[in-house]
């Protein structure tokens, strides 16, 4: 359940939002302090499962083949065969919009190596690469978790923003999603609440309102 003032303060951004004539994301903006970036290990990146999804259409890419490629149909929006990750090293503008369109790839242990390869230099800068499909995995069960994920990348930056959901979501469910990330960014920090500057809740084209 989340915290009353989270609730408050998404309660307050969204009243405040101008109409803009389509829905926003809302978003948690991160100011870190004390926090040396420039070391990687210090980086957060993080792929965390909002409990009440994203409120948008997310979209999930299995790199596969046979039988995998088969199921993948089924429950995934692009599936790109052996033999398509070739052509789209080939073509890097179909490449960058493949990597545009999807928010999240899945693949075969055996593909990892080619699509580092090939796509490695397109999916890496944009924290894309895919996640490998175990054996035993449910992939239905894996594409349906993805698309409510979000991924929290600071790189070097010591301010950054995580999408914790749409303007037209229930505001308990953003403050629920708002509070799950919050958790999750703070225990990635060596001194915790301490190396937060601030935080605050909006809409993508709103006014900012200040949780911590």
């Amino acid at each position: 359940m989340a915290d009353d003032e989270t609730i408050e303060a998404v309660k307050k951004a969204l009243e405040t939002a101008p109409d803009r004539g389509f829905v926003e994301s809302v978003e948690l903006a991160v100011n870190l302090r004390d926090v040396d970036l420039s070391q990687p290990k210090n980086r957060i990146d993080e792929e965390i499962v909002l409990p009440n999804g994203r409120g948008k259409e997310i979209k999930v890419g299995v790199f596969g083949s046979g039988e995998l490629a088969l199921k993948a149909r089924d429950v995934a929006d692009t599936v790109i065969e052996p033999e398509e990750i070739e052509e789209f090293a080939d073509d890097k503008s179909q490449a960058r919009k493949l990597a545009e369109d999807h928010q999240f790839f899945l693949a075969e242990p055996p593909l990892m190596t080619v699509i580092g390869k090939d796509l490695g230099f397109i999916l890496g800068p944009k924290g894309k690469m895919p996640n490998p499909i175990k054996p035993g995995d449910d992939l239905e069960s894996m594409v349906a978790s993805l698309k409510g994920t979000v991924r929290v990348r600071s790189r070097d930056n010591r301010t950054f923003h995580v999408p914790v959901g749409t303007e037209d979501q229930d505001p308990e469910d953003i403050a629920d999603n708002t509070d799950t990330v919050i958790r999750r960014i703070i225990q990635n920090l060596e001194r915790r609440e301490v190396n937060i500057e601030s935080m605050y809740v909006k809409t993508t084209m709103g006014p900012a309102v200040r949780i911590m």
